[in-house]
């Protein structure tokens, strides 16, 4: 009896495309399951605590129930929701209008403008944990830095067209 007959069959039992097969679908779970390889993710540094900072421009009169300090809001970076981070501080920025001086210099003062009343500027400081890669701090599975698009979103407002303004990386301590 030959140990491969005529039709390819070893010992007359089992096919060899079979065994071929089976033995293709065990090494793919080997590599699979005993070598996964990287997670996926591009953030594979450490985590420290980082500062986001962002100009707001609110279109409401009463900014103060919006926007508070210790809060927590939802952030989406480049569309892609990232989660809530805490609300640090919140600083009005005021609107004004530089009027030049017969002698040369610029004096600055409030618009006097009513639609001016219209809206308010806001600086938010966000602040939550990223981690921190070669390239900088990564939120999720997005890099932040100064000009990212970012939007901001809590149950009375969703401020979109946002950008970074500054990133600070702070010490664990």
């Amino acid at each position: 009896m030959a140990i491969v007959d005529s039709q390819g069959r070893l010992f007359g039992k089992i096919s060899i495309l079979d065994i071929g097969a089976v033995l293709i679908i065990l090494l793919a779970l080997i590599g699979i399951f005993i070598f996964p390889g990287a997670s996926g993710s591009i953030a594979q540094g450490k985590t420290q605590p980082v500062e986001v900072e962002v100009v707001v421009r609110v279109a409401a009169q009463n900014t103060e129930d919006l926007l508070k300090e210790g809060d927590k809001t939802s952030i989406i970076i480049r569309n892609q929701p990232y989660g809530e981070v805490k609300i640090k501080s919140v600083k009005p920025l005021s609107d004004n209008v530089y009027i030049p001086l017969p002698d040369g210099k610029v004096k600055s003062l409030p618009d006097p403008r009513p639609e001016a009343t219209l809206s308010k500027n806001l600086l938010v400081i966000l602040a939550g944990n990223a981690q921190i890669t070669k390239n900088g701090p990564v939120l999720g599975n997005n890099k932040i830095k100064i000009g990212t698009p970012i939007e901001l979103e809590g149950f009375k407002y969703n401020f979109t067209n946002l950008n970074v303004r500054d990133v600070r990386i702070l010490d664990k301590g």
